[in-house]
């Protein structure tokens, strides 16, 4: 009926039968329905997730219907009746002609997951990734990604794709097996620089699948994702109520960050999050501006006020239940600053409630600049890390996309600098 992926099966699993009366009523069906738990253990989170998707191409689970729409999650396509067969990311199974096919793995919980599978793979068995590959070496053959069959005629690209196979279909034992038995052959054959080349393949392979392999983030749940989201929101609102402060729902959660370079290229981020879910339909990025020269030491606080002032004097934008201000008492009280000037325009401002979180520590701060410390474990306190986390992405890539502009208009300006200067000492030889 379902098939989910965790690192803590144990603990995973007895959260649906503990207290059902949080979960949602699709989610007590799938618990009264259920007869008998397998599970499987992988070997590390790679292998988890090529496992979690094949079992649910294998047999078509109820509760995971989002991921059995092969229109809305991607598929990685291997096109093996081409001479030469590339491997692709598809969105849907492709009607091909009679005489040509493709084999489709996954479908997997999401592009990100998909992308890093297919990167992993590529630095240990490069191959095509385009349909209509030009007729002349690519950049990533120079990378030593890409083989360029097409153009080289590589032999060992067809043995590159059925390894590709192999992993995808989760079958690793396999491959490592079939790459020692060619080393020990070219070894046989005294060929070691080939047989050396082999070896980093194998122990590139032990690598991404052993349990230091960094690990990543993608939905394992889609269909029950939910209960982890309500459950965090709930969870929250008692800690408020705790702490009397009064707040009847958090819908829509914005927070707030300041990026900068010793006061340079200053930006602000508002991500918003809708129902515990992020809705980057919403982001809004600010360049601060109208600020005094923060070279020698740079204003977060005054920045982010104007950043908070800027966003409320939207009247348009639905106000939040909720702000969170990547900082400490600092930065909570520029927000409050921010929120009691901008009440003459709008009463409805003031109600709204307003926490920071601040940094190394981890404590939460409350408009009234209680401290509030949570444990590591505490389905609250990930709900705000990951909204502020989310924030202070959002703001690092607007910065360094501003830095990127200023650094390449610096780069111009001299280029043409020195080119005016050149051009005056040939007019001076020529003169």
């Amino acid at each position: 009926m379902y098939v989910g992926k965790a690192k803590n099966l144990k603990k995973r699993v007895s959260s649906y039968f503990a207290n059902q009366s949080n979960l949602l009523q699709k989610t007590k069906i799938l618990v009264s329905q259920t007869e008998k738990i397998r599970y499987i253990i992988a070997g590390s989170e790679i292998e988890a997730l090529l496992l979690e998707a094949n079992n649910i191409k294998k047999y078509m689970p109820k509760y995971n219907s989002r991921l059995r729409d092969g229109k809305r999650y991607p598929l990685v396509r291997i096109t093996v009746s081409d001479k030469y067969p590339k491997v692709l990311i598809a969105r849907r199974y492709e009607e091909e002609p009679s005489g040509k096919g493709s084999l489709y793995f996954g479908p997997f919980p999401n592009s990100g997951a998909v992308r890093l599978v297919l990167r992993t793979v590529r630095r240990i068995f490069p191959f095509q990734s385009v349909i209509n590959h030009p007729k002349k070496l690519c950049l990533y053959y120079h990378l030593g990604l890409c083989p360029c069959p097409e153009v080289v005629g590589d032999k060992e690209y067809l043995k590159n794709i059925n390894h590709i196979v192999s992993f995808l279909k989760g079958d690793i034992k396999k491959v490592v097996k079939e790459l020692e038995n060619e080393r020990r052959l070219l070894s046989k054959e005294e060929k070691f620089e080939k047989a050396q080349i082999i070896q980093q393949k194998i122990d590139a392979i032990l690598y991404v699948t052993s349990e230091a392999f960094e690990k990543f983030d993608h939905k394992t749940n889609p269909n029950l994702e939910s209960d982890l989201r309500n459950n965090e929101l709930a969870i929250l609102k008692k800690t408020f109520l705790r702490l009397n402060i009064k707040i009847k729902d958090f819908k829509r959660i914005e927070c707030f960050d300041i990026s900068n370079t010793s006061g340079t290229n200053s930006t602000g981020s508002m991500v918003v999050f809708t129902n515990g879910e992020k809705n980057s339909s919403q982001y809004r990025k600010f360049k601060i501006r109208n600020l005094p020269d923060f070279s020698n030491s740079p204003n977060d606080f005054a920045m982010m006020q104007q950043v908070l002032e800027r966003r409320l004097s939207h009247k348009e934008w639905r106000f939040p239940d909720l702000i969170i201000v990547d900082g400490g008492k600092g930065q909570v009280s520029a927000a409050l600053k921010a929120l009691r000037t901008m009440k003459q325009f709008n009463n409805e401002v003031i109600n709204i409630q307003l926490i920071g979180l601040a940094k190394r520590e981890e404590i939460i701060i409350t408009s009234d600049f209680k401290e509030i410390r949570l444990p590591k474990d505490s389905p609250a306190l990930h709900l705000v890390q990951r909204i502020r986390d989310e924030s202070h992405r959002f703001a690092i890539t607007y910065h360094r996309k501003l830095r990127s502009k200023a650094l390449f208009k610096l780069t111009s300006s001299q280029h043409h600098k020195h080119k005016g200067k050149r051009e005056k000492k040939l007019e001076d030889r020529i003169g």
